[in-house]
């Protein structure tokens, strides 16, 4: 996919909770890791099961997967088995539902420069469905009110809003190392209304660095979170209510 945006939608949680991080974490460098290397082979591995279970002829990748092994097989096989499922219950009520795989999605109406790229897309009788493979295994991630998600599915609203009648957005994370699938459904109209009063204002002011710093569980993956003053004076209030005595 090329360079990653400054305000990238796998990084939203924590821009959005901290804005200032966003221009912050510039000066670093992404050296990624074996967990991201990992990730993105079962990606590739996902595609190809996919497109199979679809009838679109492709390369097999495995091959060339350097991380390639029996319990990628089978997350891969489950991913596009769960995919197809969907599929199906869409053609019950959709004739010929729209299946996009790997589809780049842009929301830069709402964020500078914003764009990622969606796993699946299926439209079908007035739902955009978004699905979202996970490989990690460390956090589970829910799809509940998740920005990484709200922003792939407010991209593939301006790919396809203006061709379909689209009324209700459902966002779907495939995690299968946690055995979880996490959907989170809401009206086209919530979705905007938060794109408007929350998600525009505050990445403006992410991609200027300014705002407010703010601390939480979404310093997680943050580069700068070693010398964040915030985050340390953040952790030194957790560590007086471990020692507080009870009353």
């Amino acid at each position: 996919m090329g360079k990653h945006a400054l305000l990238s939608a796998s990084s939203s949680h924590r821009w959005l909770n901290c804005p200032p991080s966003a221009r912050l974490g510039e000066q670093y460098e992404d050296n990624g890791s074996s967990y991201a290397a990992e990730g993105t082979e079962a990606h590739t591995l996902c595609e190809y099961k996919l497109k199979t279970a679809l009838g679109i002829r492709t390369k097999d990748p495995t091959i060339s997967l350097t991380y390639y092994s029996e319990e990628m097989e089978q997350c891969a096989n489950g991913y596009a088995a769960y995919i197809m499922e969907l599929v199906e219950t869409a053609k019950q009520n959709c004739a010929d539902p729209v299946v996009l795989i790997e589809q780049r999605l842009d929301f830069s109406k709402y964020v500078e420069g914003g764009f990622g790229t969606g796993d699946c897309v299926i439209i079908a009788d007035g739902t955009l469905n978004v699905i979202d493979f996970k490989m990690g295994a460390g956090v589970l991630i829910a799809a509940d009110d998740n920005p990484q998600m709200k922003l792939y599915a407010l991209g593939a609203l301006e790919l396809f809003d203006g061709i379909y009648d689209i009324q209700k957005v459902s966002m779907t994370i495939f995690q299968p190392r946690r055995d979880s699938v996490s959907t989170y459904t809401i009206s086209k109209e919530e979705l905007l209304k938060w794109a408007d009063e929350v998600l525009s204002p505050t990445a403006q002011l992410a991609a200027k660095g300014e705002g407010e710093y703010k601390a939480g569980n979404h310093c997680q993956f943050c580069k700068v979170k070693a010398t964040c003053r915030k985050r340390a004076e953040y952790n030194l209030e957790l560590a007086r209510y471990d020692f507080e005595m009870p009353s």
